[in-house]
């Protein structure tokens, strides 16, 4: 079923999508501060730092998507950039980064080398 494995890769990348706007655009909001748990201060000192995080996270996101019309290599490697990142992510910065980012790239990988 590599519907399945489509539909996880979906998601992920809709997630990455999510966390480009996230990074990029609400940052400094106050539903950003709250989301990444940060004063204002915080905020405004590390914008740019975040804009080119969520950059990074908007070419994941397109990679997952070009993944679809290619070969399962692809899906591979974009899959594990995913899940790699989530792993440092939650060893640097919160083991809640890893639910949210990992755990659904691991399940769409699982989906790809199954199916």
């Amino acid at each position: 079923m590599n519907l399945i494995a489509n539909i996880l890769i979906v998601i992920v990348a809709l997630l990455h999508f999510f966390f480009l706007y996230l990074e990029m655009f609400l940052w400094d909001k106050p539903f950003g501060r709250k989301i990444f748990r940060m004063t204002e201060e915080q905020a405004k000192s590390s914008k740019t730092l975040a804009i080119n995080q969520g950059l990074y996270n908007g070419f994941l996101a397109a990679g997952l998507i070009w993944s679809l019309f290619t070969d399962d290599s692809v899906k591979i490697f974009f899959l594990s950039c995913v899940i790699i990142a989530g792993i440092f992510g939650a060893w640097t910065v919160s083991k809640r980064v890893f639910y949210i980012q990992s755990l659904p790239a691991i399940l769409g990988l699982i989906a790809v080398l199954v199916f």
